[in-house]
């Protein structure tokens, strides 16, 4: 189910739009993210984060069956963002009145989290 929406205004990365309305979560779960929020656990989220590779460092094996398993219970997420993308919204650029996105995405969540209650 989808429980919280956010917007901003032009081009920002999901974790500094995270970081800007961390304080306004009503729901403060565990979080099952990618690699693009690395600093989520010095801020004290509960967060699994796979690991990240570099040349000097490659993975060990136990290590890329932790990623397969996160990648495995994250794929449901990106299911949900392109059950969300079917409306457009998401997918392009949106080209009407910057004050109604907000209220449209949250109806679009809205109707996603109805079908699934039918389920």
């Amino acid at each position: 189910m989808i429980l919280s929406t956010a917007i901003a205004h032009g081009s920002v990365h999901d974790f500094k739009l995270f970081k800007a309305h961390q304080k306004k979560q009503r729901f403060k779960g565990f979080m099952i993210v990618d690699k693009g929020y690395q600093g989520l656990k010095a801020m004290g989220v509960k967060c699994l984060i796979p690991f990240k590779a570099t040349k000097k460092a490659p993975l060990v094996l136990v290590q890329k069956q932790i990623n397969r398993e996160i990648g495995k219970r994250r794929i449901r997420i990106e299911h949900v963002n392109g059950k969300l993308k079917v409306f457009k919204i998401l997918a392009e650029r949106y080209r009407n009145r910057r004050k109604r996105m907000g209220l449209r995405l949250n109806l679009i969540a809205a109707i996603y989290n109805m079908e699934l209650v039918k389920k």
